[in-house]
């Protein structure tokens, strides 16, 4: 894909595997892609910014924004929360010649390949399961049953690696950036 030619980048992989450390150093690198914002039900995590980290809305809001239809993709993660890329900002870049760049679950990348053929998939895998699980632990965002449910989803997660259209373990945080943005520039 031309690196003229504006394109959707999903970033996905399991929970911890680092697809917001990954995207921060992309969002440096690359200034000139739009890093869509996705929006939750959930509440915010110490010093997550509302706009910035996540649009934080109701869930009554984030039902009326599925209903008209204005979301790429949503689901329900881990089974607590829904999770959903807002569908207007991504049209907008791309008709303006941006490519876009979307960081969520594996269970939204297949929303988006389905809405969107064309969008690029790009999983994330841990260097290890033990990395996977130290990174998780170290975060201390989630009490033991979330863990739980955050491991088992991994587990689901990197044993449907295959069907992304492109997989990088990210170990060193600037080699993973490098070899996406050597993909975007095929």
């Amino acid at each position: 894909m031309p690196e003229n030619q504006p394109a959707v980048w999903v970033i996905s992989g399991p929970s911890g595997v680092g697809k917001g450390t990954v995207c921060a150093e992309l969002r440096e690198q690359r200034p000139d892609i739009l890093y869509s914002v996705s929006m939750t039900t959930r509440d915010p995590r110490p010093g997550e910014v509302d706009g910035v980290s996540y649009h934080f809305v109701s869930a009554e809001h984030f039902q009326d924004l599925v209903d008209r239809g204005l979301l790429l993709e949503h689901a329900v993660v881990h089974g607590t929360h829904s999770y959903g890329t807002p569908r207007p900002p991504v049209d907008e870049a791309l008709a303006q010649g941006r490519s876009v760049v979307l960081e969520i679950d594996m269970q939204g990348a297949r929303q988006v390949k389905q809405n969107m053929p064309e969008a690029q998939l790009v999983f994330l895998k841990p260097p290890s399961w033990e990395e996977l699980t130290r990174r998780l632990i170290g975060r201390g965002t989630e009490e033991e049953p979330a863990l739980t449910r955050r491991l088992e989803t991994a587990r689901a997660e990197i044993a449907a690696s295959h069907k992304a259209d492109h997989c990088i373990v990210n170990d060193v945080v600037e080699d993973t950036v490098a070899t996406l943005i050597g993909l975007m520039s095929l």
